[in-house]
């Protein structure tokens, strides 16, 4: 009861639209507490569709508390976040046709604070699924998905050049059916390390390094194809189960004692997907191989890089699957480097927007958004003095070198730690 109603006699009090107490309107137009509030008159059809959907379940978890909105990496560049979502869809929205449906890049910052453990990276490819399934999906990611599917990669190359970059590595690259014997590792190379020609210089980079430490290794060269676990965010689910069968058919046919990977996004797909259609063998991401072999590296990186370096965790290798510190030893051990944090990094790192079909989405987001999430990552790195822009996953050398023209930061350099070990390595 309200500070003095207890002195009010009961029989003074009338029940009327305003609480009224001997003749006067207490309410105010302020007042509400006296009232019930209808918080249950929304049409839930909407919310329902997306919960109704194995996956989706988690959208009506949402109470509100906003913690995701203050996290999310769209959020600062644009108007979005789980809780936006789920209120949206409360008020009549439909996901399965709208826009923020293909903005969210599963990043895995919402879930990280979410109290409620709302899970974008469940709920998004559950309804971007069925959106495939219509065919309303934008024109360039439908592009990447044709092209997948026809040549194995979603940048449309053919199969048949998928080894190509290592003619001009200077190092022996062995393939496997060539080799015909075990290995101790079976390097995945990936899709942009193998065609895409910023990527075609970390992959010479790795070849060299991994020659250099006498690494028995051996590639697949043709019989690569995607790993596919980018498309499966992005909703198509048939074709990540189509390149899981045909890439673990083609493990299958060699012996190795354990697989590295270039990419954060492989790394992820081998460790946490592939198990669940009869892949069985242990994965590294390339930088905590090459911290297990620092001991033997260190001695051998001897030219100075004498610039300021700061580093971009990749969502799917820190948030996703926790590694954090393999990067950042490798970049300590170069001789020269001055390494420096940017205020979002490690837990809280800012997303390239590459992740969950985000790196073929570019020009729709664009629309929606006020700078694509690489341009702001650029301009925290030149915000912090950074020289160097060092990253360890494939998607991100051309995005962030695209970003550092398109905002006027063309002195940062963008570099792979590949090629900045590579580099030092030089006499």
């Amino acid at each position: 009861m309200a500070v003095g109603l207890d002195k009010v006699r009961p029989d003074k009090v009338t029940e009327e639209k305003h609480l009224v107490v001997e003749g006067m309107d207490i309410s105010g137009h302020w007042n509400r507490m006296f009232e019930q509030r209808v918080i249950w008159d929304y049409d839930v059809d909407n919310l329902e569709k997306v919960t109704n959907l194995p996956g989706g379940e988690s959208l009506g978890w949402c109470y509100g508390c906003a913690k995701c909105t203050a996290v999310c990496p769209i959020d600062i560049v644009g108007d979005y976040s789980p809780r936006k979502i789920h209120r949206k869809t409360q008020i009549g929205v439909d996901l399965f046709t709208s826009s923020d449906l293909w903005l969210c890049t599963t990043c895995m910052n919402c879930l990280r604070v979410c109290p409620k453990e709302v899970n974008m990276i469940q709920i998004m490819p559950a309804v971007r699924e069925q959106a495939v399934l219509t065919g309303a999906v934008p024109p360039e990611l439908q592009k990447a998905f044709e092209d997948t599917a026809k040549h194995g990669n979603p940048l449309g190359q053919p199969q048949r050049k998928r080894a190509d970059w290592a003619k001009a590595a200077g190092v022996p690259v062995p393939i496997m059916k060539d080799l015909k014997r075990a290995v101790d590792i079976l390097w995945y190379v990936g899709s942009y390390p193998a065609y895409h020609p910023r990527g075609m210089d970390a992959a010479r980079a790795a070849a060299r390094i991994f020659n250099a430490l006498g690494i028995d290794f051996g590639i697949l060269g043709i019989e690569e194809k995607d790993d596919g676990d980018s498309q499966r965010l992005a909703g198509e689910k048939g074709l990540f189960e189509m390149l899981a069968e045909q890439n673990i058919a083609a493990f299958g046919k060699y012996e190795f004692n354990r697989m590295v990977v270039t990419g954060p996004h492989e790394f992820n797909a081998f460790k946490n997907e592939y198990p669940k259609y009869g892949a069985d063998f242990k994965v590294a991401h390339y930088t905590r191989f090459l911290v297990e072999h620092l001991d033997k590296l260190r001695p051998m990186l001897k030219k100075p890089i004498n610039l300021k370096v700061t580093f971009h965790d990749p969502c799917y290798l820190g948030r996703h699957n926790g590694e954090y510190e393999a990067p950042r030893e490798l970049l300590r051990a170069i001789p020269g480097i001055e390494l420096v944090e940017m205020g979002r990094c490690r837990e809280n790192g800012y997303c390239c927007g590459g992740g969950g079909g985000g790196m073929w989405l570019d020009s729709f987001t664009k629309e929606h958004t006020t700078m694509r999430l690489s341009e702001r990552r650029v301009r925290e790195a030149a915000e912090y003095g950074a020289e160097v822009l060092a990253v360890c996953c494939p998607f991100e050398v051309s995005r962030f070198e695209d970003a550092a023209k398109s905002t006027g930061n063309d002195k940062l350099i963008v570099r792979d730690i590949l090629e900045l070990l590579d580099e030092s390595m030089k006499e």
